[in-house]
């Protein structure tokens, strides 16, 4: 049985946009019905029920705000987009306030308004299905702290919940800002050892000249300074979870000593003779190729075993794109209630910004961004302007990629087969962008098969 077309209705008082808008949409496959004045579109209102309003602001006998009012007091999910050439900020504030899902300024780009549509109207599909969820399912938007639920973070926390309650040491890797330490506090509180303490140690904020005494403790006199005992970190962790942040910035000596502690459960104080025993749980994190760091001789093999258990990969948010205005969302009600101000809503203008930039510093940069928005805005809803994304940023944006791959590199050491995946998936990216989605048209400009498309897109877990 197919899939019934959503049903628009397109409010203007001008003839030729709404045979524009007419014929741009049900080239699209949807259903167009047409109203060229407040009247017609209330009258029409009463008699069906539209899955999508798009209502000039400005029209004859009233305006679009009341043609909106009316539409979300009849049926509260008919989504709504208000479109005018005269636009200000408080109307559009205004409009978004009244229920409406966005505004888009004449004139308009057709490709981005058929866009804004669609991201409109699956959000629409997704919020009825939020709402038939139970609770279980509900939980996977926020696994503990972490936000998110894309099919990847889906196994993550799958793997979290398999392995929370074993013992076995977990190495938790991805680049810097993707939340990895999330991922350990989420194993630890899964555990049996939820009520014991979680010991965060950065192994790269440590000097190395104060690390031993601060993992292991030292006796009174062991050291010019040392006044009195003092109890190690992984000691005060007993029966708890040590969470070894920037695992490859471990000197090597440290190294060795670090790995009785992991084979034995078991170290000496600085100064001490007597073995001190833990019961704890491992967990590690990096965002460097360890593999790599033990080729170059940078960090010991047996160590390396020993830690990497098994393996949770982070991914990056550019490869986790549909947590975005998830994550934005988050963000925004968490600083607009620390800065106590009414901010509500960013608007999809604003996260098509955001989904259109790279974030190289990951989660943490796009909370820095939501968090300086908020600070920034004047209004009660995130629009694009009020986005602090700085000039180079922007570039970006616009489609300046200054990305380059560095020759010289190589004579650090490279992962060949990381940077040709990171190519092949930029590329499968913009070709899907390029094309609206339409994986037909994305094979035709990659110039590969259909098929050879879905099989690169399955590789990477690229969602489409």
């Amino acid at each position: 049985m197919s899939k019934k077309a959503p049903h628009i209705l397109v409010v203007d008082d001008e003839l030729s946009m709404r045979e524009v808008l007419e014929v741009l949409f049900e080239r699209e496959g949807y259903h167009v019905s047409c109203a060229e004045n407040g009247g017609q579109a209330l009258a029409l209102l009463e008699k069906t029920n539209f899955d999508l309003l798009l209502c000039d602001i400005r029209l004859g006998d009233m305006t679009g705000l009341d043609v909106l009012r009316a539409a979300k007091k009849k049926n509260q999910k008919t989504v709504v987009i208000m479109i005018s050439a005269y636009a200000s900020t408080e109307t559009a504030v205004e409009a978004m306030n009244d229920g409406a899902y966005d505004y888009v300024p004449k004139p308009f780009d057709k490709d981005e308004l058929l866009q804004t549509v669609a991201n409109a109207l699956k959000l629409k599909t997704l919020e009825l299905e939020k709402e038939s969820l139970d609770d279980k399912l509900k939980e996977t938007l926020h696994f503990g702290k972490i936000v998110g639920s894309s099919p990847r973070m889906m196994r993550i926390y799958n793997m979290i919940t398999q392995v929370a309650d074993t013992n076995t040491n977990i190495l938790v890797t991805g680049e810097s800002g993707t939340g990895k330490e999330l991922i350990a506090r989420a194993i630890h509180e899964q555990s049996h050892r939820r009520d014991m303490p979680f010991v965060t140690i950065n192994c790269g904020g440590i000097p190395e000249t104060l690390m031993e005494s601060e993992l292991f403790g030292h006796k009174k006199g062991a050291f010019t300074g040392a006044t009195s005992d003092k109890q190690g970190l992984f000691e005060a962790a007993d029966k708890g979870t040590v969470f070894l942040d920037e695992i490859g910035e471990l000197s090597t000596p440290i190294q060795v000593k670090m790995l009785r502690v992991i084979q034995e459960k078991v170290f000496k104080a600085v100064g001490g003779n007597e073995d001190i025993l833990v019961d704890i749980r491992i967990i590690s994190a990096t965002n460097k190729n360890l593999e790599t760091e033990v080729i170059a001789g940078r960090f010991r093999e047996d160590l390396f075993y020993r830690l990497n258990v098994i393996e949770i990969k982070v991914p990056p948010l550019r490869e986790r794109k549909g947590d975005l205005r998830n994550l934005a969302q988050h963000f925004l009600e968490k600083y607009a209630g620390e800065m106590n101000k009414e901010i509500t809503k960013i608007s999809s203008y604003a996260i098509d910004m955001l989904n259109k930039y790279d974030f190289p510093g990951n989660i943490r940069e796009l909370e820095n961004l939501i968090e300086r928005s908020v600070a920034l805005s004047s209004t009660n809803i995130i629009l694009p302007d009020s986005l602090a994304i700085s000039i180079h940023k922007r570039r970006w944006i616009e489609g300046v990629d200054d990305r380059r791959f560095d020759l010289d590199d190589v004579e650090k050491g490279v992962s060949l087969d990381n940077i040709l995946e990171e190519i092949e998936r930029a590329y499968l990216q913009k070709a899907l962008e390029s094309s609206g989605g339409n994986k037909n048209k994305a094979s035709e400009l990659l110039d590969i098969s259909y098929r050879s498309l879905r099989h690169r897109l399955n590789k990477l877990e690229i969602e489409s």
